[in-house]
């Protein structure tokens, strides 16, 4: 039996196997670390699961408006108007299943087979296959440490054709922690306005900064940015909801409409009782997010001090997400070689950079207990100095 050929072309989650292959070996009883994660490892907090629970008792288990309820499109207009500085009427904004399906829709509303969409690498791995699955060819820019794994102008300036049609950022960004700063944004912006270039802001881990690092919203910084902009988010990473599936987009009236039709034909609405959670994330007590914050930045400190001290491995201290992209290209292995064999032999759990377009590296995340990343890192240490 055959499948189609965009079925075909898609590459298979290496996070998804790592993750798969380290619960077995939990469920075996094996002591595996686990640095692989990308969701919080906290629950949801009180309040938001109670108003969901609190619309399953009252029977709000119907359809919605395919682009999400009313009440929650306003409470998100205000959130982007009073954290993020950008006006969106509600009718600019799209509720999806989750931030994923967000910019899988936002790609499919604006790109097209021929099109080219840049993107800086490391990225999240499923930013290529979204463009491919639209018919449209992703186009890698490969950073480096030096410059903090962040993508230049100059790179996205050389890097374009007559065929871009879009560039990614993620900022703060999964898997390097990067965030780029507001000289940077302005710069890639110059760029893409003079060729009409959207850009797709994949902005997730908002909530999660550190130090003097500060998120810029790219939309906020002009009215080129705003007209050229496509603003993800959602309420996974900081809210802790990844299985409620919530991501929402702002963007120009025109992409807004092409998504909501997109969306209607697709999955319809966001789960209707979810949505009564996320009203009450966006208007409730917002000192869990602090509380989370403030405990990633605790872990945070700790893992990159101690791969700091680590002979032949290096690393940039991340300003945002709770992710260390380790570069591990001196010890002579591939990072697929790297993570299976600390896997096998250390039970510690990384995910290997060639999934994020960058084979030199290794990802570890910090949503893991402060115990498990000192375990873990004793093992990873001593897996290092054996190489």
């Amino acid at each position: 039996m055959e499948i189609s050929a965009r079925a075909a072309q898609l590459t298979p989650s290496l996070t998804l196997s790592i993750d798969s292959k380290a619960k077995a070996m939990k469920a075996e009883g094996i002591d595996i670390c686990g640095f692989g994660a990308g969701e919080p490892d906290f629950d949801t907090p009180d309040h938001i699961k109670e108003a969901a629970i609190a619309a399953l008792q009252a029977g709000f288990t119907k359809y919605t408006p395919s682009s999400g309820l009313p009440e929650l499109r306003q409470a998100i207009a205000d959130k982007f108007a009073a954290d993020n500085g950008v006006e969106y009427r509600p009718t600019q904004v799209i509720v999806g299943c989750g931030a994923k399906h967000s910019c899988y829709n936002a790609i499919l509303a604006t790109c097209e087979r021929g099109d080219e969409v840049i993107i800086p690498s490391p990225y999240w791995v499923s930013y290529p296959d979204m463009v491919r699955l639209a018919g449209a060819d992703p186009v890698i820019v490969q950073t480096n440490e030096r410059n903090g794994w962040k993508m230049t102008a100059e790179e996205f300036e050389n890097a374009m054709t007559p065929r871009t049609k879009m560039v990614i950022i993620n900022s703060p960004s999964n898997p390097s922690g990067s965030v780029y700063n507001r000289e940077e944004l302005e710069a890639i912006i110059n760029v893409a306005a003079e060729e009409d270039i959207y850009i797709l802001s994949d902005e997730i881990y908002e909530k999660l900064v550190y130090d003097n690092a500060q998120h810029i919203s790219i939309a906020s910084l002009s009215k080129q940015a705003y007209d050229l902009t496509i603003t993800i988010n959602g309420f996974s990473k900081s809210y802790a909801m990844t299985g409620w599936r919530l991501g929402y987009m702002g963007a120009p009236d025109a992409i807004a409409k092409a998504v909501d039709s997109i969306q209607s034909h697709s999955t319809s609405n966001p789960c209707s009782f979810a949505q009564k959670g996320a009203i009450a994330a966006l208007k409730g007590d917002q000192q869990p997010l602090s509380d989370m914050h403030d405990e990633f930045d605790m872990r945070r400190n700790y893992m990159f001090d101690r791969i700091s001290k680590i002979p032949n491995i290096s690393a940039v201290k991340p300003q945002g997400a709770f992710y260390v992209l380790v570069n591990i290209s001196q010890l002579g292995l591939t990072s697929q070689n790297f993570a299976d064999r600390l896997l096998s032999k250390a039970n510690v759990a990384v995910v290997p950079g060639v999934a994020f377009g960058d084979d030199r590296t290794v990802r570890l995340s910090y949503a893991t207990s402060i115990d498990v990343i000192k375990k873990g890192l004793d093992r990873f240490q001593d897996f290092c100095r054996t190489l």
